[in-house]
């Protein structure tokens, strides 16, 4: 199964539960899963967070070898997230506020047997359109979903001491 993260977890990470400068052990397990081809950025992602000027960027930056995925996606994918999982008529303003959560989706979507999403966005299935969670438009596609919790969880955060 391939991981592939939202800048929320990252981000989240960094900012409340695993700060880079105080838990190393989280960021080098990240980038072991990452060589392992277990977990990847997709370009929009990864570029969503190399393109800050704080020290997840420039970790992200760092280790962008190990953590990039390098592959196009389908534009037939993009637009089926956008018409199905959002709207067909979408504003520019809309596509705006959903930012690079579609390109997330649709590299999930290219292979949805061995792709799942995470992201620490919360299901909220009340809403519409560009206000739509990325949970929520995973579950109308088909594409499996888990939070940071659930990853840690899934690939076995103690795997990295065992297996170096």
């Amino acid at each position: 199964m391939l991981y592939l993260l939202d800048a929320s977890v990252l981000i989240g990470a960094d900012k409340n539960d695993y700060p880079i400068g105080d838990a190393p052990e989280f960021w080098d397990w990240l980038v072991y899963m990452g060589e392992l081809e277990l977990v990847k950025l997709p370009p929009q992602i990864y570029e969503e967070v190399a393109a800050g000027d704080d020290d997840l960027a420039e970790w992200i930056r760092r280790n962008a070898h190990a953590l990039l995925l390098e592959e196009p996606v389908s534009r037939d994918v993009v637009n089926r997230v956008l018409e199905r999982g959002y709207a067909v008529d979408l504003s520019r303003q809309e596509l705006d506020r959903i930012g690079n959560d579609h390109y997330l989706i649709a590299y999930a979507l290219a292979d949805p047997e061995n792709r799942r999403v995470v992201t620490n966005e919360v299901s909220k299935p009340r809403r519409r359109r560009a206000n739509r969670h990325i949970p929520d438009v995973c579950a109308g596609l088909g594409v499996s979903c888990v939070n940071t919790v659930e990853l840690i969880r899934e690939l076995d955060f103690r795997a990295e001491r065992r297996n170096p």
